[in-house]
């Protein structure tokens, strides 16, 4: 049995197993999408999942701008949802 801790998102905690981005933990909870695009209200979540592009854009620790591909989930941070000003 893999050992579980958790970070919140949206203010809802979310189990993560260490090693995981927070885009891997969010995908494995069941959620493709976090956020939407200005102009038509696309879905975006994870795309290319190396850094490249910035559809997996969140907030941790009020810190705006954060590529969920890339960042290490970890106990107790806070991630937003929905970045204003996406394009």
């Amino acid at each position: 049995m893999t050992a579980t801790t958790a970070f919140t998102v949206d203010g809802e905690p979310l189990p993560f197993v260490p090693g995981q981005t927070l885009a891997a933990a969010l995908v494995a909870s069941g959620r493709v999408a976090w956020r939407t695009t200005r102009a038509g209200q696309r879905p975006r979540g994870i795309f290319c999942g190396i850094g490249v592009c910035f559809d997996c854009l969140v907030i941790v620790d009020g810190t705006g701008g954060q590529r969920a591909c890339l960042v290490q989930a970890r106990p107790g941070m806070a991630v937003t949802t929905g970045e204003d000003g996406d394009e």
